[in-house]
């Protein structure tokens, strides 16, 4: 698996993706978010980023996609640590707001952690690095993933939730070089 640094917001980088096989195909054809990608001889994966609009010290990645056939292998997790690395370049901190539980787990894989805090659209904000210390970085882990208890989950969401409640917090990876 390779790793590509497309791009800061600035630099304008632009992506065609397969609606078909990626989910928010069409945020990637918009030019005021960077990005990054995954692949493994095709694109498998991406990552759009940009400023936070309030604070230049916060940076934010906004969507991750990764190709259908390559879901669960992975891929998200290892590309936004690879993003969030070049990233922290420029920023001190990178959010992201994740609106599922698979999503919520991967990125604490990446070595992202709960802040406590929401969007008004029910996403829980997530930053990097992890706000806890590690003593309190299980704990908030399963705080955060209760919180998804409380929504209308399918039958394999429910299920993920109960089992990664039992497991505790994944160990986070270190970023592809």
């Amino acid at each position: 698996m390779e790793f590509d640094f497309l791009g800061w917001p600035a630099d304008e980088p632009t992506l065609r993706l397969d609606w078909r096989r990626f989910a928010y195909a069409g945020k990637f054809v918009m030019s005021n978010t960077g990005k990054a990608v995954a692949r493994d001889d095709d694109l498998v994966g991406a990552v759009s980023f940009n400023a936070d609009r309030t604070d230049d010290a916060t940076g934010w990645l906004r969507y991750v996609t990764v190709r259908e056939d390559y879901r669960g292998d992975g891929v998200g997790p290892r590309l936004c640590a690879f993003a969030t690395d070049r990233l922290h370049e420029r920023y001190g901190t990178v959010n992201i707001a994740v609106n599922n539980p698979f999503a919520y787990h991967a990125l604490h894989k990446a070595g992202f952690g709960w802040t406590g805090d929401s969007t008004g659209l029910a996403e829980l904000v997530l930053a990097h690095p992890a706000l806890a210390d590690g003593s309190t970085a299980d704990a908030d882990y399963r705080t955060g993933l209760r919180r998804y208890r409380d929504r209308d989950l399918s039958d394999e969401e429910a299920a993920f939730v109960a089992e990664k409640l039992d497991a505790g917090a994944p160990e986070s990876r270190e970023p592809p070089a």
